[in-house]
């Protein structure tokens, strides 16, 4: 810079030396041989007519462009489609978990066919059904709760985050409807079960497609409940939870009349199987005298027959 500087000064002085000469040339010229001007390099008077900089020659400016791109939001779990099941009347949660949210609005929609419906938004809640609600659990989980969960609350549900373009995590839900049937001590099932006075009433419920389940198994006399009954006695309820399926027992000893009617076996309140049972003090019941009358004629037809072919 200094030496640049000092070049100009020179020149300068060179010119209003040529000017004090009377020289009317206006192009510049190489001094002469012995002018203290000798010293400079010979390529001074080319540079000198390029166009100036004041860079330095040996430095470079480097010019990087950085941009700088804010978090964008993220699901934490690593899919975009998740299956969930649940049991026909118990609650489920639908999870979305979210990272760098930055401000942005998670939602909740329920997809029919083309059809969206908007449920919750943020952490309010637009659904008028009232078993629907949003809880936030911290750190970035947006968990949608159905209550009471029935068959018409199957199908796609979105979580959507308000980015450019949006994220959307898909959830089907799955309603798990358990098959419920009695049985007798001999393990058949029947509508109707009859048995004579001062015998023990055996009954048992079978239910499967149970994923998880959420209730006891109950067992009802008409509307009484009997697995905690100890006002007649001799009753006694033996469950076992078994995977995917449950088995109930329930024994009434020393049957009398007043046991005639219907029994019930209850999962939850809205999963039951309901048989008749009559309790008789020595007569048979139409249905039993129909059945034997039907046995006698089948065995005097055989006999007939048997002495034709013989005869």
């Amino acid at each position: 810079m200094r030496s640049r500087l000092f070049w100009i000064l020179a020149i300068i002085y060179s010119s209003l030396h040529h000017i004090g000469s009377g020289s009317t040339s206006t192009t510049l010229k190489r001094p002469r041989a012995g002018d203290p001007f000798d010293t400079f390099p010979k390529n001074f008077w080319q540079e000198f007519s390029s166009p100036f900089t004041d860079t330095p020659e040996d430095e470079e400016l480097e010019v990087t462009e950085t941009t700088t791109h804010e978090p964008f939001p993220f699901f934490a779990d690593p899919y975009t489609k998740l299956n969930i099941s649940t049991q026909l009347s118990s609650s489920v949660y639908l999870h979305c978990r979210v990272n760098d949210l930055q401000g942005k609005t998670v939602s909740w929609m329920r997809r029919r066919g083309e059809d969206l419906t908007l449920i919750t938004f943020g952490q309010h809640t637009y659904s008028g059904d009232s078993r629907y609600s949003l809880e936030f659990e911290e750190p970035n989980d947006w968990k949608l709760l159905i209550q009471f969960a029935n068959e018409r609350d199957e199908g796609p549900y979105e979580c959507q985050v308000s980015s450019h373009p949006p994220l959307v995590l898909l959830v089907y839900l799955t309603i798990i409807v358990p098959h419920v049937e009695i049985l007798d001590e001999r393990g058949s099932a029947t509508p109707e079960k009859y048995y004579k006075a001062g015998s023990t009433i055996e009954l048992q419920c079978v239910i499967s497609k149970i994923p998880h389940p959420s209730s006891y198994i109950t067992w009802r006399h008409g509307p009484r409940l009997l697995n905690y009954d100890t006002s007649r006695g001799g009753i006694s309820v033996k469950t076992d939870m078994l995977p995917g399926r449950a088995l109930s027992r329930l024994y009434i000893a020393n049957a009398n009349r007043q046991d005639t009617g219907n029994y019930t076996c209850m999962l939850g309140n809205d999963i039951t199987e309901t048989v008749v049972v009559h309790v008789l003090n020595g007569e048979e019941p139409a249905a039993m005298q129909h059945a034997n009358g039907n046995r006698v004629q089948a065995s005097l037809l055989a006999t007939m027959v048997v002495f034709f072919v013989v005869y």
